[in-house]
């Protein structure tokens, strides 16, 4: 069964997804006139010539898969009619499982998330339970237990402080790793229960529940062809921003989701890994994989994407729906939360126990992302001004469309991301001094995003205890 063939129908929704390519092709065609009339060579190539040519070079192969991406994603929202119709609400049973650190400060955000899921979800799935799982005796227990007898189709699940797991896995892994031992032992380990992970401060709405329906009707339509996991887009509205600046610094993630993960995931093999939200997974495919990673898996969606791949290739989806997250509410949180991504991709990029086959794309997108801190502006200023040479010329004519490419493809991440966002708002106009802040800030959003990297970097070698960091969630 083709992937093309589970894709939604071009709902306007779904259609907010769609991306453009004029904010692509118009920086582009800006760069490649300026380099071009800035870099002529009047002497022999000198170091930092050999450096930039190197260091903003490097990123195009992943510039291109982006782009096919971003290709991919415009045909899937524009979209086709699945070959079966949805009928009804989904008879097969599905289970939300929201994992919280169960603290007074993201208590609010967890009430929000349940309060969209109880609305939303009973309208599309008839067999509906949401399990809220939590660490015996956290700090906000009695407040959640609260939130739960609101809701008939809630449940508290309470791991056992004791509770290790065969392989020593920590945190969010651990928390995922007990409710799928439940669901063992209870039966529900089966190819027709599907388990729908959510972050307790990432929401659904009407939107986010009929493409997932859409995509489990199709599912059992194709049988025993049919497709094993799916994931979407997170979005982050403006009415969940604590800070604007961080909000539009995080517009860099929902335009990842639509052209480097769609490149992966939507392929039906997700090389380049998955989101801990929005995820939909078969409990049996679930049970076969599990969630114990060892006590270093700070970045459990990875870990569970590359087992994924090696069990089931080509057999992922990526649907053009989304959910409703929240960016970090300050700079310092922003950066935390790069530095355990980073430090946590790095320990699953040089685990030898997954086959490199898997690893291949995450090392080089990480690679990457690694080497961001000597590819921004500043970097090059500084190594120039130390060296008493300021002009950047490419050792060859050849790179400068590659350099156009890899700095157009970096701020249409924003462009298309911050489209993204604010058409999920519940204001969905446009700002435009918003976009100009957007637009003039990019090199400093860029900035903080090689700061966080650079730490996590440092996390890494350091080698020390594996920790992970939840930032405050108040909305």
């Amino acid at each position: 069964m083709s992937i093309a063939a589970t894709s939604a129908t071009g709902s306007p929704c779904s259609r907010d997804l769609r991306p453009g390519f004029a904010s692509f092709l118009i920086p582009y065609l800006v760069f490649v006139t300026i380099i071009s009339l800035s870099s002529g060579r009047d002497g022999d190539a000198e170091f930092i010539d050999w450096y930039v040519t190197i260091v903003w070079t490097l990123p195009v192969l992943t510039s291109v898969l982006g782009l096919t991406g971003g290709l991919l994603t415009v045909r899937r929202a524009t979209g086709t009619p699945p070959p079966v119709a949805p009928s009804g609400p989904v008879p097969e049973l599905v289970i939300v499982v929201i994992p919280t650190i169960g603290r007074h400060d993201v208590a609010p955000a967890l009430e929000r998330v349940v309060a969209s899921c109880c609305r939303h979800l009973p309208a599309e799935f008839a067999r509906l339970r949401i399990d809220l799982v939590i660490e015996d005796g956290c700090e906000a227990r009695h407040r959640i237990t609260r939130l739960a007898e609101r809701h008939t189709a809630v449940r508290v699940v309470e791991i056992p402080r004791d509770y290790c797991t065969p392989g020593g896995t920590r945190f969010k892994a651990r928390a995922n790793h007990y409710a799928h031992l439940l669901r063992l032992a209870d039966g529900e380990a089966r190819d027709d229960v599907w388990v729908l992970h959510m972050d307790d401060d990432t929401a659904v709405g009407a939107d986010t529940v009929a493409d997932l329906a859409r995509f489990v009707h199709t599912q059992r339509a194709a049988g025993e062809d049919g497709l094993h996991l799916a994931q979407g887009v997170l979005a982050y509205p403006r009415e969940h921003a604590v800070n604007r600046w961080v909000w539009l610094a995080d517009a860099v993630r929902p335009g990842c989701d639509i052209s480097l993960f769609a490149a992966a995931t939507g392929r039906g093999t997700p090389h380049g890994g998955l989101h801990g939200e929005l995820l939909l997974v078969r409990a049996s495919v679930e049970a076969a994989i599990g969630w114990d990673f060892g006590p270093h898996a700070t970045v459990e969606d990875a870990n569970f994407a590359l087992h994924f791949c090696e069990r089931y290739p080509g057999r992922s989806h990526w649907f053009a729906g989304r959910s409703y997250g929240a960016s970090p509410a300050t700079v310092a949180d922003f950066l935390r939360q790069r530095e355990r991504w980073v430090a946590g991709l790095l320990q699953l990029a040089t685990d030898r126990s997954v086959p490199l086959r898997h690893r291949r794309l995450l090392v080089h997108n990480l690679m990457v992302w690694v080497c961001s801190p000597a590819q921004h502006p500043a970097t090059v200023l500084l190594l120039g001004a130390l060296l008493g040479d300021l002009k950047t010329t490419p050792v060859t004519a050849a790179v400068i469309p590659l350099w156009a490419l890899n700095a157009s493809f970096c701020g249409w991440l924003y462009w298309e991301g911050y489209r993204i966002n604010v058409a999920s708002s519940a204001d969905p106009r446009p700002d435009n001094w918003e976009l100009i802040r957007l637009i003039a800030l990019i090199p400093l959003f860029v900035l903080w995003e090689a700061i966080g990297t650079t730490r996590g970097v440092v996390r890494f070698l350091r080698r020390g205890e594996a920790t992970f960091t939840v930032i405050p969630k108040p909305l």
